[in-house]
This record gives C-alpha cells, sequence and structure tokens, in this order.
C-alpha cells in the first residue's frame, strides 16, 4: 500500500462469541469509541475490515482545531482539545500531540472581518484565540513573504500524527479488555423483535447488544444494506510530506493556497489549502439534490471528475446477504491515487510564502477519500429504526481533531449517560424530519 506509513494494530486471533457493543470501523472514531465504552465497564469489539487507521484517520492534515469550525461542533471540539490534552498519559502512548498553535491568513479586508465574526463563536471558552493585525503577523514570522491583512491565531489548537493516534487509541482500549479484529469485515446486523441482537462477521457471528456504525466512507453504504439511507459522499484530498526540515514554521498554517502542518519528525505535511477533487459515481445522482446547496457554496474549491472511479462503484452492489463475501472483504483500504498537479501547486505555494520550503524534499505522496454530509456536520446518534443501532460518521475533514470527544458522545448515547454535550445538532434524523440543512463552515 502506497499510502502513509501506519503503526501496525496485530487483531487479536479470537473471534468473542459475545460482547456489549460492537463498533464497526477501526479509524479515530470507531477506536476513540471502543475506547470509551471499554473504560466504562463494558464487553467491546473493535472491526475493521482492514487495518486499525489505515484510512482517512492516517491521511489528514493532523490538526486538532476548533478554529474555524462550524459553530454546531464547538462545544464538541472544546471537550475535545481538553481530552487530547491528557490522551497520551491516559492511554501510555505517543499520539504525538502538542498544543502549538494554527493560523488562518487573512488576504482581504472582507477575510480578516469574517474571521473575526468566527472568532466570537469562542467566548466565553476562555480558549486563547485572537486576531492577528499584519504587523504581528510579520513579526511571528519574519522570513514570510505573503501580503496579508492578518491571521485568526488560535493558540490553543494543536497538532497529532495521524499515523500513529488511531493506532494508540484502538490499543489502549484492548488494554481495558476491548477486542481488536482487523481484517474483519461486519457483512450486516441481526436482529430479534427489531431490535439488535448480534452481528456476522466474515469470521462468524457475535452476539451483542448494540452497534455502533463507525464506517467512514463506507457508512452509507452499509446502512443502505439495512434499508437505511444516509445521504454521504466523497471528497478526494491530496497531501505530500517532507523529509526533515529545520527553520520551518512550529505553528500549522491555512492560506488558501497552501496548509503546512509541521510533522514530530521534523518534516512537514502539505497540501491544498481549498481545492479538493469530487470523484462522480453513481450516488453523486442519488443525492445530488441533498448535496445541491453545499456544491453551490463550495464549488470554487471542488474539481468534479469523471472517470475510473464512477464504474468501480458501479460494480459494487448496494444489497447482499450476510452468508455471501460482502464489498468490504474486497477493498480493505481506499487508497486514491493522489493528484500531483495539486500538491506541487501547494508546496510551491508554500515556497513563495515561506523561503525555508526551497529546501523541501518530498517524502511521500497520498491521497484520501474524506466522507461527507450535506451540512459538513457528522452524524453522532442513535438510528431510530433499528433500536440499538448508533452512527459516527460523515465526519467532513474535521473527524480527526473531534475524534476523542465523539468517541465519548456516542459512548454517553450507548449506555444512556448524561451527554458530553448537546447531540441534537448530530442527530440523523435531521435530514429527513424536515430541519433546515445548512452548510456553515465547509468541507
Amino acid at each position: 500500500m502506497p499510502g502513509p506509513h501506519v503503526v501496525p494494530v496485530h487483531g487479536d486471533p479470537d473471534l468473542p462469541r459475545e460482547v456489549d457493543v460492537v463498533v464497526i470501523g477501526g479509524g479515530i472514531i470507531g477506536a476513540s469509541t471502543a475506547l470509551e465504552l471499554a473504560e466504562g465497564g463494558l464487553r467491546v469489539a473493535l472491526c475493521e475490515k482492514g487495518g486499525i487507521g489505515k484510512e482517512q484517520s492516517s491521511r489528514n492534515w493532523g490538526w486538532v482545531r476548533i478554529s474555524r469550525r462550524d459553530p454546531r461542533e464547538v462545544p464538541l471540539m472544546a471537550e475535545a482539545l481538553r481530552i487530547w490534552s491528557g490522551l497520551d498519559q491516559r492511554i501510555g502512548r505517543d499520539t504525538g500531540y502538542r498544543r502549538a498553535g494554527i493560523l488562518f491568513t487573512c488576504a482581504t479586508d472582507l477575510q480578516y472581518a469574517q474571521h473575526e465574526q468566527w472568532n466570537r463563536n469562542l467566548e466565553g471558552y476562555q480558549l486563547d484565540s485572537r486576531m492577528l493585525s499584519q504587523r504581528e503577523f510579520k513579526d511571528m514570522f519574519p522570513g514570510a513573504d505573503m501580503p496579508l491583512k492578518g491571521a485568526l491565531y488560535t493558540a490553543a489548537d494543536g497538532r497529532a500524527e495521524p499515523q500513529k493516534a488511531a493506532p494508540a487509541i484502538a490499543e489502549a482500549a484492548r488494554d481495558r479488555g476491548a477486542h481488536v479484529l482487523t481484517e474483519c469485515a461486519v457483512r450486516g446486523i441481526e436482529t430479534s423483535g427489531g431490535a439488535v441482537s448480534g452481528v456476522v462477521t466474515e469470521r462468524g457471528p457475535i452476539a451483542c447488544k448494540a452497534v455502533v456504525l463507525a464506517g467512514g466512507a463506507w457508512s452509507s453504504l452499509f446502512a443502505g444494506n439495512l434499508g437505511i439511507d444516509f445521504p454521504q459522499l466523497k471528497v478526494m484530498n491530496s497531501v505530500l510530506r517532507t523529509k526533515p526540515l529545520e527553520g520551518g514554521p512550529e505553528q500549522a498554517i491555512w492560506h488558501g493556497d497552501f496548509a503546512v502542518r509541521r510533522r514530530q519528525d521534523g518534516g512537514y505535511t502539505i497540501a491544498s489549502g481549498h481545492e479538493n477533487i469530487v470523484d462522480i459515481v453513481p450516488k453523486s445522482f442519488r443525492y445530488a439534490w441533498n448535496f445541491l446547496p453545499a456544491f453551490r457554496k463550495e464549488w470554487r474549491s471542488l474539481s468534479f471528475r469523471f472517470g475510473w472511479r464512477y464504474f468501480d462503484e458501479a460494480r459494487i452492489p448496494n444489497r447482499w446477504a450476510m452468508d455471501e463475501p460482502s464489498p468490504f472483504e474486497y477493498n480493505r483500504v481506499l487508497d486514491p491515487v493522489p493528484n500531483r498537479k495539486l500538491s506541487d501547486r501547494a508546496l510551491a505555494a508554500a515556497r513563495r510564502a515561506f523561503p525555508v520550503f526551497a529546501r523541501a524534499e518530498i517524502a511521500q505522496r497520498w491521497a484520501g477519500y474524506i466522507d461527507v454530509t450535506p451540512d459538513a456536520v457528522p452524524v453522532i446518534s442513535a438510528i431510530d429504526r433499528v433500536p440499538g443501532f448508533f452512527m459516527a460518521s460523515g465526519f467532513s475533514g474535521h473527524g480527526f481533531g473531534i475524534g476523542p470527544a465523539a468517541g465519548r458522545l456516542m459512548a454517553d448515547l450507548v449506555t444512556g449517560r448524561t451527554p458530553l454535550v448537546d447531540p441534537a445538532a448530530f442527530r440523523f434524523n435531521r435530514f429527513s424530519d424536515g430541519s433546515k440543512i445548512e452548510l456553515i463552515s465547509g468541507f
């Protein structure tokens, strides 16, 4: 697999006969949910069709940010920042987390005003976030060559290592008694009296009382086999990492044409700050109406592409029986080919802004599929149609940083505890109850 080098997690050899909760999906959301449930004393099985953290959880930028988030996510992300600050000590492993700050630059007076307006969402949270003037930005980065009006600087934001985080959290869940099952696709859910009674995996059945679907870009397909319509599409982002480089910025920076984040190994993760590719697939037509408002708002940052991906997805069955191999067993890891043009353009822009990147050497490239919802807000919710079935998916490129708190909120909903934050904004039924679906902060 040419994607990023993820810390390997070796799955358990034996399948448990019965647990309290099965979590489907071994990314950071599923791993965090499993950890929270196991710490609460529940018997948990974390089932992953491929390897832990091998898809978008290891392919993202590694930003742990509250800045510029959808206001509906801010309360949950504030909790995530608190969890990240003590996570390594809690789990006894290194996720690479560091509070280093993130900046969103403002090229125009309008952008400055918009960022300043957004920052009011953090009032009352006691988080260090403020607007920088052009002079303050230049003082922070004396070698930078960027015509700016200023920047939004959130010192409370940080970074972590995507190739380490989900594996570390999954291992911590196993330390607390969870079963971690890799290359173990869940084919479907069994019910009794209409409620969840178990799952069928490719390795056999597991009895359980609850199931959490944290399948990332695969969630809509899995839910569809149950007759549950989840409006979800994919957006592809391309990334490169450099070899170790001295003298670059310590803070992560978004500047439209590029986004950079210093890595624990001394290199940098670099990507376009706003350009993504949308492959036209059969579900693009199915959910065109749901996503039309979002695409109208985001059209400048999306490049639509028709090609081989359409035919690949057209061949994937939408329904299957649990006594036959599922589509998940034929595609263990989504590993799209990165778009070199976009990442090269981002590196060139970073070099223009920060001369230090003229010395940057490319070590690796990869791409990942971001699972998106029409309002770019995740679903963290019970699915009323099937009692005992829950979903944590559709994080729309915001899942890595918010993951530990999303896992805690999901565990709260499964166990009936008082929710960490009000979960109303994340309810699944918002797509069918007549609620206004509004894209605020984008993908």
